[in-house]
């Protein structure tokens, strides 16, 4: 069964189309892999600190149009990095992890699957040539995640390479930004584009890597009325440049709560991560004890520990339908994320700010690695026009530099990957 494109499948058509005649690419009967962006509804930066997961895939896209090349060779040029031309190289013949020459390029995400594929014996030799397209914030919503598990599948896919195990795919994208580029991010990105379904909310557990579909429960009120879940997932672009995670202050929240681990294990206590962390004795113990030592890092388990918390009471509303309830606790999360863990930015909060002030928005925070980016909300259907007037009028007074940057995103739940032959 021929998929059905929607309006925006046709027009990143059109632009892919355009892309390979003008960069002299030939993708003359070409797949499209189109994979999604995420949006986290808990526990944001809980999967390098062990916690359970849940998000949605959100439709805004990166868009991949590729065929074999007939040799050993990959020829790409992405539309949303003009200036770095055509990327051309030989499988097996890249520069090596984390060096100089690929920091400052998008080209290290190609060369990085390639490593990754060899380092796993899975030794593709088959290239491809590819043009590519993404309608995907620059931070909060998982542009990175979803290059990296899109051109992993096309690779896979062009060398009749074959893997069942979603989760290998995952760890592979994941160590595509690890080991090859030196970002130290999670799981979450990765698995909550992968693993996307549309109308439906993804749930992980980190304990035995399971993986469970969660629908929008019915929210019925005290007289038994059906009360409708009609809401939208708003992603709020402030137009800010983030750098990768390598850069960010990413990188430092994920040492320090590292380093408390570790102090919390020379001390003797059995945890292996802050997750571990659940007992409200315990807590309170660490706390106690370690944060007049370390504030810092006790507040970054603050954060932790009581995202956790909140994270079975956002699932079991979910179930429920009370996205009311949903939206308290993704404010509450916000709040925990700008004051304990403090990994926001001043254009994130803005956005935030402006969206709280709103009648009709249920709950906002600051998405993804932190710093810069993008922040998001969940807001009544009926209050959208409402929250994109309000951005438009106080984020523009107050960030008059990103006027033209900004964006207003309003996103449905959908498939993460999606593949479809090029329409004749």
């Amino acid at each position: 069964m021929r998929m059905k494109l929607t309006k925006e499948d046709k027009q990143a058509l059109t632009i892919l189309k355009r892309l390979a005649k003008e960069n002299g690419i030939d993708i003359a009967g070409a797949k499209i892999r189109r994979t999604s962006s995420r949006f986290c509804l808990g526990v944001e930066h809980g999967d390098y600190n062990g916690t359970e997961l849940f998000g949605v895939g959100t439709d805004r896209f990166i868009w991949t149009a590729y065929n074999p090349s007939g040799n050993n060779r990959v020829k790409l040029f992405s539309g949303n990095f003009p200036d770095d031309g055509v990327i051309e190289f030989e499988l097996g013949n890249i520069p090596k992890p984390k060096s100089p020459e690929i920091a400052d390029t998008w080209a290290r995400f190609p060369y990085g699957v390639d490593y990754i594929l060899h380092r796993e014996g899975l030794r593709a030799s088959q290239g491809f040539n590819a043009v590519i397209y993404g309608n995907i914030p620059g931070g909060g919503m998982s542009r990175s995640a979803s290059l990296s598990l899109n051109l992993i599948l096309s690779m896979l896919d062009v060398n009749n390479i074959e893997i069942k195990d979603g989760m290998k795919i995952v760890d592979m994208a994941q160590a595509v930004e690890n080991d090859y580029i030196g970002s130290p991010c999670g799981k979450l990105d990765q698995i909550m584009i992968y693993f996307a379904k549309e109308g439906m909310g993804t749930h992980y557990k980190p304990k035995d890597r399971s993986i469970t579909y969660v629908p929008l429960g019915k929210w019925f009120d005290s007289a038994h009325h059906q009360k409708a879940a009609d809401f939208r997932i708003v992603g709020l672009d402030t137009g800010t440049v983030r750098p990768g995670l390598e850069k960010s202050t990413y990188k430092i929240r994920r040492a320090e709560c590292e380093e408390l681990v570790a102090i919390l294990q020379k001390a003797g206590f059995k945890i292996n991560c802050l997750a571990d962390i659940k007992d409200e004795k315990l807590y309170k113990r660490i706390m106690t004890e370690f944060a007049g030592r370390y504030p810092d890092l006790c507040d970054r388990l603050k954060y932790i520990y009581s995202a956790q918390k909140r994270f079975y009471e956002m699932l079991d509303a979910w179930k429920a339908g009370n996205i009311e309830k949903v939206g308290t606790v993704f404010r509450e999360d916000g709040i925990g994320l700008r004051d304990d863990y403090k990994i926001s930015g001043p254009e994130l909060e803005t956005m935030c700010d402006i969206a709280r002030s709103v009648p009709g928005c249920l709950g906002e925070r600051m998405l993804g690695g932190g710093d810069k980016g993008a922040s998001g909300a969940l807001v009544k259907t009926a209050s959208v026009s409402a929250l994109k007037k309000a951005v438009e009028t106080g984020y523009r007074r107050s960030y008059p530099e990103y006027a033209e940057k900004f964006a207003v995103h309003i996103c449905k739940v959908v498939d993460g990957v999606k593949v479809f032959e090029w329409p004749k």
